[in-house]
């Protein structure tokens, strides 16, 4: 059963509701199924053993995510081999195979949940009124705990990289 909750977001200043579990740092890291740009599955357990920094992003051709992704795309050619970055959204995995096309996105795995908002759902993180996921930043450890969270609280404002960098960083 989905939860609801308000009072955790806004878009453009406007109350938004949350549904889906939600989670917190220490928890252990709910699975999920996603598909890469190939339509291929992608869970969790595809990358167990390595730390996984997840950014959510309501959709990739608006002008933050845009910069969200590049950002972290930047950061994760810094980082070792056995973090794994991907960017979560419900777009299309056509669509966002021709963005990161367009963008250089090398480093950064996009992922879609547009099947059955699983990702969306088991984090807590489908907002309700707009049919998409909310901005937030996951960090799950490789024994697959939620290491660190943040939902950013105006969808429309980017999250603290620098934070969620270092985050990883404690990890390795």
């Amino acid at each position: 059963m989905s939860q609801e909750r308000t009072g955790i977001i806004t878009f453009k200043g406007n109350p938004m509701t949350l549904v889906g579990q939600p989670i917190s740092a220490g928890d252990a890291a709910p699975d999920f199924t996603v598909v890469d740009n190939g339509l291929q599955p992608v869970s969790l357990k595809e990358s167990a053993g390595k730390i996984r920094l997840i950014a959510v992003v309501p959709s990739l051709d608006t002008p933050v995510c845009d910069s969200m992704t590049r950002q972290f795309n930047q950061a994760a050619a810094a980082l070792p081999d056995n973090v794994v970055v991907y960017t979560i959204s419900l777009d299309l995995p056509f669509a966002q195979k021709r963005w990161c096309g367009n963008a250089g996105i090398e480093k950064v795995q996009t992922l879609s949940d547009y099947q059955d908002r699983s990702f969306a759902l088991s984090y807590g993180l489908l907002i309700k009124e707009l049919k998409l996921t909310a901005r937030a930043v996951v960090v799950i450890s490789a024994d697959n705990k939620v290491h660190y969270l943040q939902i950013v609280p105006e969808v429309t404002e980017e999250p603290d990289y620098t934070a969620a960098l270092e985050a990883v960083k404690t990890l390795l």
